[in-house]
Parts: structure tokens; C-alpha cells; sequence
């Protein structure tokens, strides 16, 4: 899973980068501090990995990875190459999502580049930049299409659909908000549009704010109501407060979170935020020589599960041996768990479920 970070300059973007990566990107207070992209590979934190681990003792033990990349803060007029320009929104088009950083905070010392803090201006003036890059793609696509209908006439069907694509993002409004057949969902996932992506609003609050009241802040409400409007996700964090915990050890981290009233940090938070938009389960494989947790989509079948392994797996899929994570805690061992019938044989029509320790059997 790859997530792209945007935001306006001085929102917190690379601290909260910095933070949940701990990969020392620079961060200062003025516009354009980050220049080329950072890139973070971070670890899903994952407890029943941990709990494998302990029961299996393997050699080597490997968690899914989620890559973050933090751009430079976009200003208006990226798109059309003000600021470091539309470079920098290339880099994010072959992500998974998008985490939109929104300023909810106020401090003197951060300039703001509006000169105040107001997270809906903030949003739209982000939305605009990456519709009016997308305005650009679409129109490309057009162009290409209508060439091949002087060819063929079953590619006017592109053509009348981009012009709606076309016509909805002159609107102003992302083309996630299009009502898409399954084809015509297809047809759209072939370009690379900014705006089809889910997004997360991650509303970067004041240590103060944060600890002391989330729900009363009326700016978060402001985040809260323009994301659900879009069909996003809503992340409240406190990018400095996450800076402190990256420091902390396991212990000290868990009192701090625990003071807070929370069970996780942010970055489990916006793991976890992530798998819910972006439809992803995963399941496990364990044993002496590792165990491993991968990552897919809600709905995958066996087959095509066993496919992430290694395409062999799938080609030759024979069956899946699958537990309920939890049963197999339960009993302790995976043959205690099959004395007790609880491992069960799965053919080609299983759908996964989020948690299923599984052994693929293949033959080739």
C-alpha cells in the first residue's frame, strides 16, 4: 500500500511524515522546505503477528508495508506549475490514497501562507489544485479517444464518458463523486486521476486541543462535514504529540497513550483508517521458517490470495488450510487446533477473511 501526503505549506505534513515514518525528513517553518519527495516504508503494526512470533519462534518474522510519500506543500496555482509546480502531484498519481494534512491549530510562529487558519479554505484550495491537474489528464485521454473513433466507433463510448468525467471536475467536484458502471469504473481506474483517489483528512490539532477536548474543536467539526460530503476518512492527530511518542520506548509510549484515553498511536490509527477506505483485510502464514502477514482486498478468494505469495500458488491451487487467528491462540497449536477439527479445508470459492492463518496447497 502506498499513501501520498499533500497539504498546504506549514500544516505539519513532514512532522507528522517525520513522525510515522521516523525517517528524518527535514522540517522547518517556512514554504517548500521539502523539495524532492520524502519516502517512508513503515511496518503495519500488527499484535496476532506478534502472537505467531511468539508461538513459532520463526527465523524470520515479516509484517505488511505501507510506503508514505511526503511532497512539497502545494500552493494555488500547482497545478499550473506556481510554487515547485505540477512535478510534484506526478509523484503521488501512483498511489494507493491520499492523506490530505489539514492545519487545525494555531501558533504565531508557524506562517500560515493565507496569513490565518481556516481548514475549509485550506481544502478547497488543495481539491482545486489536483482537479485542475486531473482536468489536464482527462482532457489528454479525450483527445486520444477521438482519434481512435475516426479508426473504430466503440471508442466513442470513451470519448462520452471522459466528456462526463470532463464536465463534472469543471464543476469542482472529484471524479469519485461519478456514479461509474463496473465498466465504466474500469475505464476510469486506466488513468491515473488524483481525484479518484480515497482520501484521508488527517486534522492536525494543537497538543491542547488534542488532549484536551477533540470533539468540541469546531474546526475538526468543519474537517468532519466537508468529509463526509466526500466520502473520505477523518484522522484527528496531533503531528507533535506523535513526534514525542516516536521517541518514547514500548512502555513509556503505552502510559502516554494511556493518559490520553487512547489504545494506539497515530500511526496504528491511520493504518487502520487506511485498511476501512481502502477495502483491505490480511491474512497469515506461519511457521519455523516465518511468519508473514499479506495484505488484500475484502472478497479475494483463495486462489487468487494465495496468488500474493507467488503465482505458482495460484496457478496450481490445490486447497487452503485455514484457522480462525483467534481459534488457534485458543488451542495453542496448530495441532492441538487440528485435534480439535478446527483447521478446515478450503477449495477454490473460499473468500478470505481478515485473520485466517492459512497453509496454500499447490501442485505444479
Amino acid at each position: 500500500m502506498k499513501l501520498g501526503i499533500v497539504g498546504l505549506p506549514n500544516v505539519g505534513k513532514s512532522t507528522l511524515f517525520n513522525a510515522i515514518t521516523n525517517a528524518g525528513a527535514q522540517s522547518a517553518n517556512y514554504p517548500f522546505c521539502t523539495i524532492e519527495p520524502n519516502i517512508g516504508v513503515v511496518a503495519v503494526p500488527d499484535k496476532r503477528l506478534d502472537k505467531l512470533a511468539e508461538m513459532y519462534h520463526p527465523d524470520k518474522y515479516t509484517p505488511a508495508v505501507i510506503e508514505f510519500v511526503d511532497i512539497a506543500g502545494l500552493v494555488k496555482g500547482a497545478s499550473k506549475g506556481e510554487g515547485l509546480g505540477n512535478k510534484f502531484l506526478s509523484n503521488i498519481r501512483e498511489c494507493d490514497a491520499i492523506v490530505h494534512v489539514v492545519r487545525c491549530f494555531d501558533n504565531d510562529d508557524i506562517i500560515h501562507v493565507e496569513g490565518s487558519v481556516d481548514p475549509a479554505r485550506d481544502i478547497e484550495t488543495i481539491d482545486l489544485e489536483l482537479i485542475l491537474s486531473d482536468v489536464e489528464m482527462v482532457q489528454r485521454r479525450i483527445d486520444k479517444a477521438q482519434k481512435m473513433v475516426k479508426g473504430d466507433k466503440k471508442f466513442q463510448v470513451q470519448v462520452d464518458f471522459f466528456k462526463r468525467v470532463l464536465a463534472t471536475l469543471n464543476e469542482g467536484k472529484p471524479a469519485r463523486a461519478i456514479d461509474c458502471t463496473d465498466d465504466e469504473k474500469a475505464l476510469l481506474s486506466e488513468v491515473a486521476l488524483l481525484t479518484n483517489k480515497p482520501v484521508i483528512f488527517a486534522a492536525n490539532m494543537s497538543e491542547e486541543d488534542f488532549s484536551s477536548g477533540i470533539e468540541e474543536n469546531g474546526r475538526l467539526r468543519r474537517v468532519r462535514e466537508i468529509a463526509a460530503e466526500q466520502n473520505a476518512g477523518v484522522l484527528p492527530i496531533c503531528a507533535e504529540m506523535e513526534a514525542e511518542i516516536v521517541e518514547l520506548d514500548p512502555e513509556e509510549k503505552e502510559m502516554f497513550l494511556s493518559d490520553l484515553g487512547l489504545e494506539q498511536s497515530g500511526l496504528d490509527r491511520l493504518v487502520s483508517e487506511c485498511y476501512t477506505l481502502l477495502g483491505l483485510i490480511s491474512y497469515l502464514t506461519a511457521g519455523k521458517p516465518e511468519v508473514r502477514a499479506w495484505t488484500i482486498k475484502k472478497g479475494t478468494k483463495a486462489p487468487q490470495a494465495a496468488g500474493k505469495i507467488h503465482s505458482d500458488f495460484e496457478r496450481g491451487f490445490i486447497r487452503a488450510e485455514v484457522i480462525a487467528f483467534d481459534d488457534l491462540i485458543a488451542c495453542g497449536s496448530m495441532a492441538a487446533a487440528k485435534e480439535k477439527g478446527l483447521v478446515r479445508s478450503e477449495g477454490k470459492e473460499y473468500v478470505m477473511k481478515d485473520g485466517d492463518v492459512v497453509l496454500f496447497r499447490f501442485n505444479v
